[in-house]
């Protein structure tokens, strides 16, 4: 039995594609269940196994086993018997708050709670199964999402860009490739900076133990990650937490959330990075009693896609929308911002 097969229980014409990825130059050999790790957030490793098992895991379009050594230049894909999330999208009449709209572009202010895609356990109540009740025939991107330019976590709250043509999906999808549009965020960071501003560089990948999270890979394994840029900027410090602005360069996943960790400024209440209990402050019962408040007037992570700028696709004209802080991360400042004048005053 060699590396590759040559037939398939899957081998035939009604298979349709979930996953395609090009191995890098760089790529060492690694065996293909190994590299679908990790790229694929929502496959567990007895999925991934399953389906090469299946047959539907083809290299250059060969069948292969789970011990075939990814090589550089190889394309690697998953194939299904059933079609991906996005081929089965259902319109659903969710409520959206449109910012902006003309024929080309939609700016959307998404809520935090709200996922932006479908995925794995989310395949319904999403802001694309929105989109598409609302607008008719958007043009999808390179992963089949729907009028989908960029995306925010699903806890995340703030602007989207939404291209209602595939001249404007293919025009901002270039201005985001290039890195010319802008996107700044508020957030609500554990701990105080010795810097009133920075930047963060650092090359981010999926973590090693935990694929839930991303992490930042350094030195000869910065490889495994990629190139990152976030800029950020002290708004206010409140003693145990800082307020701050960040602008991004590039846009990974979870990028803030990761760079933040990789400086020891964890967002608040950031529960897959640990945000969620005390990383500054006091072993004073009632400390712990007002952080515990403070999770549970804001209980998600502090942070909010505030200000969004971008050619025009037709008009070439740059436009640049901002939303208020949401009332829970409001809130949650104030908090804050009480007690540390208080704290101030007893001393």
């Amino acid at each position: 039995m060699t590396d590759k097969e040559t037939d398939s229980d899957l081998d035939h014409e009604d298979l349709h594609e979930h996953y395609h990825f090009t191995a890098k130059a760089g790529q060492k050999p690694l065996r293909v269940d190994k590299f679908l790790m990790n790229f694929i957030e929502d496959f567990t490793r007895s999925k991934i196994q399953a389906a090469i098992k299946d047959g539907g895991v083809r290299v250059n379009d060969e069948v292969v086993k789970s011990n075939y050594k990814v090589k550089p230049g190889d394309e690697v894909r998953v194939l299904m018997e059933h079609p991906t999330h996005e081929q089965l999208l259902v319109a659903e009449n969710i409520p959206l708050d449109i910012v902006y709209e003309d024929d080309t572009v939609v700016v959307v202010n998404k809520p935090s709670g709200m996922v932006v895609h479908p995925g794995h356990g989310n395949y319904a109540g999403t802001l694309i199964n929105a989109l598409i009740y609302h607008f008719e025939n958007l043009p999808n991107n390179s992963s089949e999402r729907p009028g989908l330019v960029h995306r925010i976590d699903k806890d995340t709250s703030g602007l989207l860009v939404v291209a209602k043509t595939e001249q404007a999906m293919a025009h901002l999808s270039a201005q985001f490739a290039a890195k010319t549009s802008e996107r700044e965020y508020v957030a609500i960071a554990w701990g105080n900076f010795d810097e009133q501003q920075g930047t963060i560089e650092g090359n981010i990948g999926r973590h090693p133990k935990n694929r839930l999270q991303n992490t930042v890979w350094e030195g000869e394994e910065s490889d495994k990650g990629k190139p990152a840029v976030t800029h950020y900027e002290v708004l206010e410090d409140l003693g145990y937490v800082t307020v701050i602005k960040c602008k991004l360069e590039t846009g990974r996943t979870h990028q803030i959330r990761v760079h933040m960790k990789y400086i020891g400024h964890t967002l608040f209440n950031d529960e897959r990075y640990g945000g969620d209990r005390i990383l500054k402050g006091t072993n004073f019962t009632k400390y712990k009693q007002f952080v515990d408040n403070c999770f549970k007037i804001l209980p998600r992570q502090a942070l909010h896609a505030k200000t969004l700028g971008f050619e025009h696709p037709v008009t070439k004209e740059w436009m640049r929308f901002n939303s208020e802080v949401p009332e829970d991360m409001t809130a949650c400042i104030n908090k804050w911002r009480s007690y540390a004048s208080n704290s101030l005053q007893e001393l």
